[in-house]
């Protein structure tokens, strides 16, 4: 599996670039979003990767950040979602905005997307949050060793639900919130806030 890509940025199509690592060009797809922020031609870039493999396809899927990577590869879990339309869905709500209507059973935020219908959005909500309950890992949050209040308690609870969603261990999660001045902040912020804290270690 190609974890990543690091080389020069040599060609930009609408949909997917193509990158020289060594004397090979590696072409792989990606939303225009992510291609407009990526850089200029000749420059040496570094993009995230899945290799996504199918009876007749086989194909690379680029990303800028592991949340995305994250984000993606939870997505065409679910059942139904294919990797064009998570990658469409990539391009339309940042990560921490995706984890937090996963956690809060937002269906209303998902639907805005194009292409994301009511089922589509109950079936991502319900098959993500089972996930993380089948794998332990939203339990036993009265144990944090992140000392709040109680309002702060829950908000710092559903912050790492919404941080175990993009594919987080709860150890590394809590490190990350420690260092984090909760008082005041909304949930997504403190959610972006352990993002960055995340990105750093």
């Amino acid at each position: 599996m190609i974890a990543y890509v690091s080389g020069n940025l040599e060609m930009k199509f609408n949909g997917y670039i193509v990158i020289d690592a060594g004397g090979i060009g590696y072409k792989i797809f990606m939303s225009d979003a992510s291609i407009e922020s990526l850089g200029e031609i000749g420059e040496k870039v570094k993009v995230y990767t899945h290799h996504h493999v199918r009876e007749d396809e086989m194909s690379l899927y680029g990303f800028l950040t592991m949340e995305e990577l994250n984000m993606f590869e939870l997505l065409i879990s679910v059942s139904g979602v294919g990797a064009k339309s998570a990658l469409n869905t990539l391009a339309n709500i940042t990560p921490s905005s995706f984890a937090l209507a996963v956690i809060t059973n937002d269906t209303s935020k998902l639907i805005k997307i194009p292409g994301v219908g009511a089922k589509t959005a109950a079936r991502i909500i319900l098959e993500l949050k089972d996930k993380i309950k089948n794998e332990s890992l939203v339990k036993n949050m009265q144990e944090s060793t992140i000392k709040t209040n109680a309002t702060e308690d829950n908000e710092i609870s559903e912050a790492i639900s919404a941080l175990q969603v993009l594919g987080y261990n709860r150890k590394d999660i809590e490190k990350a919130l420690e260092k984090i001045d909760t008082k005041d902040l909304k949930l997504e912020d403190i959610i972006k806030q352990g993002l960055k804290n995340l990105a750093r270690n």
